[in-house]
């Protein structure tokens, strides 16, 4: 018997995907290679946990928490019923990943719900943009630090959208985010640990964006990204989920781990808007939401 649970273990150990299997409690009894290469938490680091303790801490497409209430594992082991989902996993270095889940549940010879399978599968490649990449790399328009647009590419791509706009009335947004409190993560931390902060953020914004919108670091601790296709409502909705996103993520130093906040200034492109007159309205608006108390967003 000993035997044929190793072989299945190898088994489960060579699939791409990440498997997990949890108890009624919601610990972990096992973790494959998988789960391992995806959210970069050992086995050793997860088994015998519970899936909500600092480890997977799933949120949804809005960035708000599915740990407790709205768990697709727990929710399969109380109703006895298959779950799929798409939601965020923490990964051990901090940012955000989207993944898609897929939860079954686990009977006893009685037909009593024991526990549940899980697998997930990431999906940060149907976000990224490799002919993006290449054009960055080629024309030096990216950011070093942390691979995104650096701001000479996002000021091209955002006359290119003004033109749009002034040619056929194409709207679009911009949001402006500035990191909360940087200059004492680097006095605390370190300057090292402040680049890592950035990484963190650049990525879960990556990973959290839609595939037709543009994530670039502006400069120091702002970044910016272009939303295309939204009203205002919409880009109000889509700020939020990135304040959540960020606001859920996590950055590590030694044994210390610490969380980060943005202040966010959000704008729809007006008519007669110029480069100028359109960063400088959603900088004035992530100015307003530093003045408001921070970790929040102001649209105008």
């Amino acid at each position: 018997m000993e035997k044929n649970d190793e072989f299945y273990k190898s088994l489960l150990d060579n699939l791409y995907d990440g498997v997990y299997f949890l108890d009624r409690e919601r610990s972990i009894h096992y973790w494959n290679k998988g789960a391992e290469r995806i959210t970069g938490y050992s086995r050793g680091e997860v088994e015998g946990s519970q899936c909500w303790n600092n480890i997977l801490m799933h949120v949804d497409s809005e960035g708000k928490s599915l740990c407790q209430d709205r768990c697709p594992a727990r929710n399969t082991m109380e109703s006895g019923n298959p779950a799929e989902a798409e939601v965020f996993l923490h990964h051990k270095n901090g940012h955000r990943i989207p993944v898609s889940v897929k939860v079954s549940p686990i009977f006893d010879a009685a037909g009593a719900v024991i526990g549940a399978v899980e697998i997930f599968r990431d999906n940060s490649d149907k976000l990224a943009s490799l002919s993006l990449i290449e054009e960055l790399e080629e024309k030096a328009f990216q950011d070093t630090l942390t691979a995104l647009p650096n701001r000479r590419y996002l000021e091209r791509y955002l006359m290119a959208r003004l033109d749009e706009t002034s040619r056929y009335d194409w709207k679009f947004g911009l949001i402006f985010f500035d990191i909360d409190h940087f200059k004492s993560v680097n006095d605390t931390y370190g300057h090292d640990v402040g680049d890592e902060a950035l990484k963190v953020l650049a990525r879960t914004l990556t990973l959290s964006s839609r595939s037709f919108d543009i994530v670039g670091r502006w400069g120091g601790e702002e970044f910016v990204v272009a939303v295309v296709n939204v009203d205002r409502e919409k880009l109000h909705q889509i700020a939020e989920r990135y304040r959540r996103m960020i606001e859920s993520s996590s950055v590590t130093a030694g044994e210390m781990s610490f969380g980060m906040t943005a202040s966010l200034g959000a704008t729809l492109v007006c008519k007669g808007d110029t480069l100028d007159s359109l960063v400088k309205r959603a900088d004035g608006l992530m100015y307003q939401s530093k003045l408001a108390g921070r970790n929040c967003v102001t649209l105008g």
